[in-house]
């Protein structure tokens, strides 16, 4: 009698990462998977409790695919550090667009979210040594940055717009010397915003607020 072949928990997350590639995270089933395992859901529960320990497994799976962009795009040096960052954002979203979704574009209501300011270190203190701004202003040049970047990426992951590598980085030349321009404005004028703000479980718990400034001419 042939031995059973053994389901590990590294093919069915695979499988997994598979099935959420070609159909969406609400793909994610115990029948999905067992059927691109070509087994009964019986390894899968075997390995899993309930499938939102899978799904968390899916979405670790998930994030070192997306940092592997990140470090891969970074080490080339086509780009600038802190720009090979926004255009590998980008590229991800474009290429894995279900998994973009997935880790940028689910429902978080539910969810406890934190700050993980540790792991844009590196990019803060690139902005501070670049545009010349003290690690506060970083941050948030970063955040207003990146709420760019992400507006990109999100359109290239929902096929709203298809644009090439070139353009991408004209455009985010252009928004990272306007904003940068605008932060040097801040610094050199007494009637300048503030980056103060507030944040809490990596949320915005209230609007970014500005001591008093001049009316903006948009």
């Amino acid at each position: 009698m042939p031995s059973k072949v053994r389901i590990t928990k590294e093919a069915i997350i695979d499988a997994s990462m598979n099935l959420v590639r070609e159909e969406g995270a609400n793909a994610l089933n115990a029948r999905g998977v067992a059927g691109r395992l070509g087994c009964s859901t019986q390894p899968i529960f075997s390995n899993y409790a309930v499938m939102e320990e899978l799904r968390s497994d899916v979405i670790k799976a998930a994030e070192r695919l997306y940092r592997e962009y990140q470090e891969r795009d970074m080490a080339k040096e086509a780009y600038p550090p802190y720009k090979a960052s926004g255009m590998a954002y980008i590229r991800f979203a474009r290429e894995e667009k279900e998994l973009f979704k997935l880790l940028f574009m689910r429902d978080r209501s539910n969810e406890k979210i934190a700050e993980r300011k540790e792991e844009i270190e590196d990019l803060i203190r690139l902005i501070s040594r670049n545009a010349g701004l003290s690690e506060e202003e970083a941050y948030r040049f970063h955040i207003e940055m990146w709420l760019f970047v992400h507006g990109i990426a999100v359109m290239a992951a929902t096929s709203y717009l298809e644009w090439d590598p070139e353009t991408i980085s004209g455009i985010l030349t252009d928004a990272y010397e306007g904003l940068k321009a605008r932060f040097q404005i801040r610094k050199a004028s007494p009637f300048t915003g503030t980056t103060d703000s507030s944040m809490e479980d990596g949320k915005w718990t209230r609007p970014l607020s500005a001591r008093k400034e001049k009316k903006e001419q948009i």
